[in-house]
Formats: structure tokens, sequence, C-alpha cells
């Protein structure tokens, strides 16, 4: 697999996910795409769960962003160091940080994620 579908891929997913678009974030993943957001906690499966989580994860705030600080790609994956920032709906300003594992498909959409983040301290913020 070419790097620029990895490449592709991954850009999607944090551009979507910047501009808090649902479904455009949705859209970059496989029909059975499996997340595990963070690891650790049950795995969400599906586009239906996967919104289910955009909502989760979104609607505490105004904006919320991802911002990649470094990507590295391999075969048909990539981890990518990210910091986080976003706006409460109160108000408040949170900064957090984590690493993303993806794997992509041919077709360039995520199959799998792994999120190695801790919830606790974006809540905390909060």
């Amino acid at each position: 697999m070419s790097p620029e579908i990895v490449s592709k891929a991954v850009k999607a997913y944090f551009k979507t996910l910047r501009a808090m678009d649902q479904e455009g974030w949705v859209a970059t993943f496989a029909e059975d795409a499996v997340s595990y957001d963070p690891v650790g906690a049950p795995p969400t499966q599906g586009h239906d769960k996967l919104r289910e989580f955009f909502q989760s994860v979104t609607g505490a705030f105004k904006e919320v962003s991802l911002t990649e600080d470094e990507v590295f790609i391999a075969g048909n994956g990539a981890a990518v160091k990210w910091t986080g920032k976003g706006i409460s709906k109160q108000g408040r300003k949170v900064r957090f940080e984590g690493i993303d594992v993806f794997q992509v498909d041919e077709t360039g959409k995520i199959v799998t994620l792994h999120a190695f983040w801790n919830p606790a301290e974006m809540v905390a913020q909060l």
C-alpha cells in the first residue's frame, strides 16, 4: 500500500475532527471499523457507534481540535502524536495529548484505531 493512501486517511480524520464534522469524520472509517478510544475502554465498532462516540466526545465543547504533531507511516498504518485543545460550552480551555495508531485498508478507510490518551486529564479541566 502506498504511504499516500495512509497519509490521506490520517489527514482526513484530523481535518474532519477539527471541523467538528461528524459525518465527514465517520466517513473516514470503514463500515465495520473498530476504535479503541481510549485503549482499555470497550471498543466502538461500526458507523452508528462511531457517531455516538463522536457526539459524546464533542458534546461538551464549543470548539475542539486535535493537531498532528508528528506522523509516522509504515506499511498500511500510521502512528500520530497529537495535541488536543478545546473550549468547553462553559468557556473553559482544555489541553491534552495522545498518540493514535491507525490501520488503513486498500480503499483508504480506517479499519482500526488505537488511541493512547487519558480522558480523565481532559475531563478534570472541564
